[in-house]
C-alpha cells in the first residue's frame, strides 16, 4: 500500500525523458491534433527548473492523411514516405507549440546503429546535453526515413528507455492512452491498476497486452513494460500513465504505475548494445572461451572460435553462442567475417608472427561485450 510522498524519487527528478505515443498526439485516421500537442506542451514548458528531454511518436502518423493514406502501411518503403513528411509536421508543431512560453526545441533523429558504436553514441550523448545546458528542449524520434528493419529500435517506448541512460536521466516517464498497468484487460470489470512496481516478481502472473487502442502506433502495454524494466534495472525510476496525467506524473502524484530502481547504472554502452544493437552475425565459442567470456568476463580471443556465422564487418555486433547454439553474449567485432576462418583456433601471437602485428589482438574485446542472460 503506498503513503504520501512515496515517489519521492519523482519529485526530486531534475533530468526527465519523456516519451509520448502516437495515439496521444493524433487522430486514428492520421494528422496531427494540434489541441493535444499544446496540451502536453503546456505541461512541459511550465517546468522550467526540469531539464526535459521529450522523445514524441508520432511522425508516421502525422503522414498519413497528407498522403492520402487511411491507415499505418506495412511495407518498409511507405512507412519511411509518411514519416519523412509528418516528422516535419511534428517538429514544427512542436516549435511553434513550445514557442508560446519563449522555449526552443531541437531535432534529434537517431538509429540503433548511432548509437551501439563507440563513436556514434559519444556524439549522440554530446548533441543532447548541450541543448539541455543551452535551455533547448530535445525532440527525440527514431529516424524512420532511413532506419533499415535491421536497424530499428522498433519502438518508441524502448528508444525513451536507452535515450533516459544515455542522458543520465534521473526519470522516465511513459505516456500513452492507458493511465497505467493493469492486472488484466483494463476495460474488462474486476480488473485493478497495479500502483507499483518493485521487481519483476510483482508482475508474476499479469495479463500484459499487446496492443494500443487506437491503432497509430507500433508499441502498446508490452513494449512499455519492457521499457520499464530496462531503464529501471539501470536505476531510473519510470512512471507510466496516460498523457492527461502528464502534470501529476512530473510533479510526483500517484496516478499511474509507478516502477522503482531494481538495479545500478551500467556502462552507457554496453546497455545500447544488449538491448538496441541487432547482431548481424554469429561466433561460436568451444567450452574454454565460453567460459572464459562468462565466468571471468574475458576478452574472445581467436583460439575460442570453433566456427563463424552470416556476414559482417568489423565494428558491428555479433552473437556469442555456445556449442548448443545458446547466444551467451553479444559484442562488437573487430574483424570481418570473411578474416575469421583462418584466426580461429590460433593464438595471437602466431597470427601476429604471420600477418602483422594489427592480428595481436581480441576477436571482441572485453570493454565491447555484454553479457545475455537467459
Amino acid at each position: 500500500m503506498q503513503v504520501a510522498g512515496a515517489r519521492q524519487d519523482v519529485k526530486d527528478a531534475r533530468r526527465i525523458v519523456v516519451k509520448v505515443g502516437s495515439s496521444s498526439l493524433t487522430t486514428a485516421a492520421g494528422g496531427l491534433d494540434a489541441d493535444r500537442v499544446d496540451a502536453l506542451v503546456d505541461v512541459l514548458a511550465k517546468h522550467q527548473d526540469k531539464e526535459i528531454v521529450l522523445v514524441s511518436s508520432g511522425a508516421i502518423a502525422a503522414g498519413l492523411a497528407p498522403l492520402g493514406l487511411e491507415r499505418r502501411p506495412r511495407d518498409l518503403a511507405r512507412q519511411q514516405a509518411a514519416a519523412s513528411v509528418g516528422q516535419g509536421l511534428l517538429v514544427a508543431r512542436y516549435t511553434a507549440s513550445f514557442a508560446r512560453y519563449g522555449r526552443r526545441v531541437g531535432q534529434v533523429l537517431l538509429t540503433s546503429d548511432d548509437t551501439s558504436r563507440r563513436a556514434h553514441y559519444r556524439n549522440a550523448y554530446r548533441t543532447l546535453d548541450q541543448l539541455l545546458a543551452m535551455g533547448a528542449v530535445p525532440i527525440v524520434n527514431e529516424n524512420d526515413t532511413v532506419a533499415t528493419d535491421e536497424i530499428r529500435f522498433g519502438d518508441n517506448d524502448r528508444l525513451a528507455a536507452l535515450v533516459a541512460h544515455l542522458v543520465r536521466a534521473d526519470l522516465l516517464i511513459l505516456l500513452s492512452d492507458v493511465d497505467g498497468l493493469y492486472d488484466g484487460d483494463p476495460s474488462a470489470p474486476g480488473t485493478s491498476r497495479i500502483a507499483e512496481v518493485r521487481g519483476p516478481g510483482d508482475l508474476e502472473g499479469v495479463s500484459i497486452g499487446s496492443a494500443g487502442k487506437a491503432g497509430v502506433g507500433t508499441g502498446g502495454m508490452v513494449t512499455k513494460v519492457e521499457a520499464a524494466r530496462i531503464a529501471a534495472a539501470a536505476g531510473i525510476p519510470v512512471v507510466l500513465t496516460s498523457a492527461v496525467h502528464a502534470a501529476e506524473a512530473l510533479a510526483g502524484g500517484m496516478t499511474g504505475t509507478h516502477f522503482l530502481r531494481t538495479g545500478r547504472r551500467s556502462a552507457d554502452r554496453l546497455l545500447w548494445l544488449a538491448h538496441a544493437s541487432t547482431p548481424r552475425g554469429a561466433l561460436v565459442l568451444d567450452d574454454g572461451a565460453v567460459r572464459a567470456v562468462v565466468e571471468r568476463r574475458s576478452s574472445l580471443l581467436p583460439a575460442g572460435i570453433a566456427s563463424v556465422d552470416g556476414e559482417f564487418s568489423a565494428g558491428d555486433p555479433v552473437e556469442l553462442r555456445d556449442a548448443e547454439g545458446r547466444a551467451v553474449a553479444r559484442g562488437l567485432v573487430n574483424f570481418d567475417a570473411r578474416e575469421i576462418p583462418r584466426l580461429m583456433g590460433r593464438s595471437t601471437r602466431d597470427l601476429a608472427r604471420e600477418l602483422g602485428p594489427a592480428y595481436e589482438r581480441e576477436v571482441v574485446h572485453r570493454d565491447d561485450l555484454v553479457l545475455l542472460h537467459p
